[in-house]
C-alpha cells in the first residue's frame, strides 16, 4: 500500500506542476482535478471513506464550476481542424482516467464491508475517554482532547473561509457605493 500511496503522490505532485506551468487555463484546471481525485484514493486506501466522499463531492462541484466559468468566459469559437497530433492527447487522457478508474477498484477492496464497523478506535475511547480526559460529555472530552489540532485546524480553516467571504463581500460592496 506504501507503494501505491507514493505513487499517487508523484502524480498529484506533477498535477500540481502541471497546473503552475499550463499555458491552457482549462487543461490547468483538469490537472488540478488530477491532484483532488487523486487525494480521494490516497483516503480511500487509508480506509477514510467519509473523507474520501465529502472530497468528491467538493472536487466535483470545484472543477464544474470552474470549467463553466471558463467556458462561459471565453467565447471563442474554433473553426479550424483538429490536428492529428492532439488525438494522442485524447488518448493519453483516455488511459489516465482509466488508470485512475482502476486504482480507484483496487482502493476500496481494502474497505471493510458495508454496514461493519472497525470499531479499532473508538473501543479505546469509550472504555478509557472519560478518565483521561476528565470530561463527563464524551464526545466533547474526544473531540477537544484526543482531537484537538484537528479540531484547531477545522476551525482554523472555516474562519479563514468565512473571513474572506467577508473580505470578498465588503470590496464588493464598496465598488457599487
Amino acid at each position: 500500500m506504501e507503494t501505491l500511496l507514493i505513487i499517487l503522490l508523484l502524480l498529484m505532485i506533477a498535477g500540481a506542476i502541471y497546473a503552475l506551468e499550463a499555458k491552457d487555463l482549462l487543461s490547468a484546471v483538469v490537472s488540478f482535478g488530477i491532484v483532488g481525485f487523486g487525494l480521494v484514493i490516497c483516503f480511500l486506501l487509508l480506509q477514510a471513506p467519509d473523507l474520501a466522499i465529502v472530497q468528491v463531492v467538493v472536487e466535483v462541484l470545484v472543477l464544474v464550476i470552474m470549467i463553466a466559468v471558463i467556458i462561459n468566459t471565453t467565447r471563442e469559437e474554433i473553426k479550424e481542424k483538429i490536428p492529428r497530433s492532439t488525438y494522442i492527447y485524447y488518448i493519453l487522457g483516455f488511459i489516465f482516467v482509466v488508470g485512475f478508474i482502476y486504482l480507484f477498484a483496487v482502493s476500496i477492496q481494502g474497505l471493510s464491508e458495508f454496514g461493519k464497523h472497525s470499531t479499532r478506535m473508538a473501543t479505546e475511547y469509550i472504555k478509557n475517554g472519560a478518565v483521561k480526559t476528565g470530561s463527563m460529555n464524551l464526545v466533547s472530552g474526544v473531540v477537544l482532547d484526543f482531537r484537538g489540532y484537528d479540531t484547531l485546524g477545522e476551525i482554523t480553516i472555516l474562519f479563514t473561509a468565512v473571513v474572506g467571504i467577508l473580505t470578498i463581500l465588503r470590496l464588493k460592496g464598496r465598488k457599487h457605493e
